[in-house]
């Protein structure tokens, strides 16, 4: 009696395991679906020495292109609402830089870091070389009479 209890229970985590990891990829597939995509970590400027918040504080993510937005995305959850929204006209860059010390650990191999203000809050956003060079040109490309501010 015991045993067959065991394997029920065990059946029943396993099923509910795999059925996360089902709705998970297909919430990704999702995202991804209208195209526009690119991986982008993300976080919170670091505020005063940012020599001691070196690595800590990222968020891997998915970023998605809607018109005169970016939607990001975390990766490692079910929501299927975008966490942050970027308004392009919003959105300032302030420089860029290549991940320092600890920070290469937290971050993709190639990630290249962008240092940003958006609606007067210090973000940096970590995306690849490619993805960098279609985020700037996405922002360059506003309509007329929109102002760009990039560094």
């Amino acid at each position: 009696m015991d045993v067959i209890l065991a394997f029920e229970v065990g059946g029943a985590v396993l099923v509910a395991a795999l059925l996360g990891l089902f709705l998970f990829g297909l919430r990704r597939r999702l995202i991804q679906r209208p195209g526009g995509t690119f991986d982008c970590s993300l976080r919170p400027a670091p505020a005063g020495d940012a020599e001691s918040a070196a690595g800590k504080g990222w968020v891997y993510g998915v970023a998605r292109y809607s018109g005169d937005r970016v939607e990001w995305f975390r990766v490692f959850s079910y929501a299927v609402r975008p966490r942050r929204v970027l308004e392009r006209p919003a959105i300032e860059v302030t420089g860029r830089r290549e991940p320092q010390g600890s920070e290469e650990l937290a971050l993709l191999s190639d990630a290249v870091v962008l240092c940003c203000v958006h609606r007067g809050t210090r973000l940096e956003l970590a995306m690849s070389d490619d993805a960098l060079t279609g985020f700037l040109a996405w922002l360059e490309a506003a309509p007329p009479g929109q102002r760009v501010n990039v560094a």
